[in-house]
C-alpha cells in the first residue's frame, strides 16, 4: 500500500523536473510519466520520485489539514 501526500509545485526546471514541497519538505521530482503542464501553484501526487497526477487545490487542502491532525495526534501520544 503506497500513501501519497498531496505535494505543491514551487519550482520549474528546463530538463522535465519541478520541486515541490511537501509538509515543508522540498524534493525535486520527474513530471516525465505526466502529460499534462504543470504550474507553480498547482497539487501533485508522487509515486517514487515520479509525479502521477495533478490533483484539485480544494481536495489536496483538505488532505493536508487530515494529515497535520494526525500527525498532532501521534506527537501528543509521544510526548504523553
Amino acid at each position: 500500500m503506497c500513501l501519497s501526500i498531496p505535494s505543491q509545485v514551487v519550482e520549474l526546471h528546463d530538463d522535465g523536473n519541478v520541486t515541490v514541497d511537501t509538509m515543508g519538505v522540498k524534493r525535486t521530482v520527474s513530471c516525465h510519466l505526466l502529460d499534462e503542464a504543470l504550474e507553480i501553484g498547482d497539487y501533485v501526487l508522487i509515486h517514487i520520485g515520479f509525479v502521477m497526477n495533478k490533483i484539485d487545490k480544494a481536495a489536496a487542502l483538505e488532505s493536508l489539514e487530515l494529515y497535520k491532525e494526525i500527525v498532532e495526534k501521534l506527537e501528543a501520544e509521544e510526548n504523553a
